[in-house]
């Protein structure tokens, strides 16, 4: 009987970024984001989780070879935000406020076209040991 599995990369990443909103006030984006609206930016050392969840192959054994998924992860994700500034360097982030539920979303997005359609597949991204987010929910 064929049983669907889950498998998890975790990689590791560290970028700068500024949550602000430019509609708002100086005075209202210091009081909605506090220290994390900072005009020189602040930094974080980032975990990201990336889990699939499907069918394994049946001659391989293998829902998607991990140094496959490791290596698509550096290409795809690391190289565009590791040690960079979110909100200058990345181009998805010129107009989103880089939260780590914009950059959940944006690494999940650059991640889906290139796995099949028929892998689900989920990030999570701890900002913090204690702080994380799930996308999709």
């Amino acid at each position: 009987m064929d049983e669907k599995v889950a498998v998890f990369r975790k990689e590791h990443f560290n970028a700068a970024h500024r949550l602000h909103n430019p509609h708002w006030s100086e005075e209202k984006n210091g009081q909605v984001f506090g220290k994390c609206n900072n005009p020189n930016y602040h930094g974080h050392n980032y975990e990201l989780i990336v889990k699939l969840v499907g069918y394994p192959d049946k001659e391989t054994g293998y829902l998607m070879d991990m140094k496959n998924l490791s290596t698509l992860i550096k290409k795809e994700v690391l190289e565009k935000l590791d040690h960079k500034n979110l909100n200058l360097d990345v181009k998805e982030f010129k107009n989103l406020n880089p939260t780590a539920e914009n950059i959940a979303k944006v690494i999940y997005q650059i991640l889906r076209g290139h796995i099949q359609e028929d892998i689900a597949l989920a990030i999570r991204l701890y900002e913090t040991e204690r702080n994380f987010v799930e996308y999709p929910a």
